[in-house]
């Protein structure tokens, strides 16, 4: 749902110490931190936020970010409705921020830290079946040419993008990587032989991960026939390549992952996390070691990775509802 804190003008302004307080956290979390360009954009946004609910109810230093003020802002927040998870990381950016305004002398003291905010929800997340996964990778089928319909045969550059979205497809799931780290990898971060991929994962932390026989018959198309296609001056060494040549954005690849979704028309899985979800959940199901998949989908947490555990229980749960005749 929509935020219910918008921009509006008595919010344009923004104090000289409220600005550059800002603009001096976010350059520690580049720099220092080396947080990625999406992780920056959301702490910007949420700083904003704050600030768009704080400037107008009176606050033009930091000092003005009073536990009192902190607390209006989330309970206003709250009562729109949004969601859990939202609420969660917003209050987590802003105790990040004064918590750095505090080491850098700004201000005294984090009032921050008294803010409590809500949990959020453990929602075990949407998992395709095998068939639907199996579908997915299925080539579309090609309506049949009557004397009243000519198919017209696709052109090279629709069969390049066919390889690629089936490529995106194969890679989010044969490696369950996050689709940040799948649009930044280079071709030099496959190793063909050893069947493996070199990511860069959150914390600009390093994993290496393997994939199967699929995977590499798809990097292999698109590597050999289809990438030369869409090659320009401006691809550099990115493996994924967009319409124009330049290496494809994040939010591209999650429309592919979408449309492929949505074309099954029996799941309510949207989105690339779908498949990073559906591969964990897979490998645990076929005795796969929780500190191998930690691994591979880059956890810092094993509790993190203990979600898909709860999955595989209820999945196995279902199955034996379903088949046990004393069930």
């Amino acid at each position: 749902m929509p935020d219910p804190i918008q921009e509006n003008p008595d919010a344009a302004y923004i104090p000289a110490e409220l600005s550059h307080a800002r603009d001096g956290f976010l350059r520690h979390m580049a720099l220092e931190r080396e947080r990625s360009e999406h992780t920056l954009r959301a702490y910007a946004g949420d700083i904003a936020n704050l600030y768009v609910y704080a400037i107008p109810h009176g606050a033009t230093n930091l000092a003005g970010l009073d536990l009192s003020l902190l607390r209006g802002w989330l309970m206003t927040l709250q009562e729109s409705g949004l969601a859990r998870a939202t609420l969660a990381r917003r209050s987590a950016t802003i105790r990040s921020f004064l918590a750095w305004a505090v080491r850098e002398e700004l201000i005294s003291t984090n009032p921050a830290i008294r803010l409590q905010s809500p949990k959020r929800e453990q929602r075990l997340p949407h998992i395709l079946q095998n068939n639907q996964i199996e579908r997915i990778f299925q080539p579309a089928t090609r309506p049949p040419e009557t004397a009243d319909v000519k198919i017209k045969e696709p052109t090279k550059e629709q069969l390049a993008l066919a390889d690629r979205n089936k490529l995106i497809l194969e890679l989010l799931y044969a490696t369950a990587i996050r689709v940040g780290e799948l649009v930044s990898l280079d071709i030099g971060d496959i190793d063909l032989d050893r069947r493996t991929l070199r990511v860069i994962g959150k914390g600009n932390n390093e994993r290496t991960v393997p994939f199967g026989q699929p995977a590499l018959n798809a990097i292999d198309d698109w590597l050999r026939r289809s990438r030369p296609v869409l090659r320009t001056n401006e691809s550099g060494h990115a493996l994924l390549l967009g319409r124009r040549g330049k290496r494809l954005d994040a939010r591209a690849a999650r429309q592919v992952v979408s449309d492929a979704l949505a074309a099954l028309g029996d799941t309510a899985a949207r989105g690339p996390h779908a498949l990073r979800h559906s591969a964990a959940t897979h490998l645990l199901d076929r005795g796969a070691d929780l500190r191998a998949v930690q691994e591979i989908l880059g956890h810092s947490s094993l509790a993190t990775t203990q979600l898909y555990t709860h999955v595989s229980v209820e999945r196995l749960k279902d199955s034996y509802q379903k088949a046990h005749p004393r069930a």
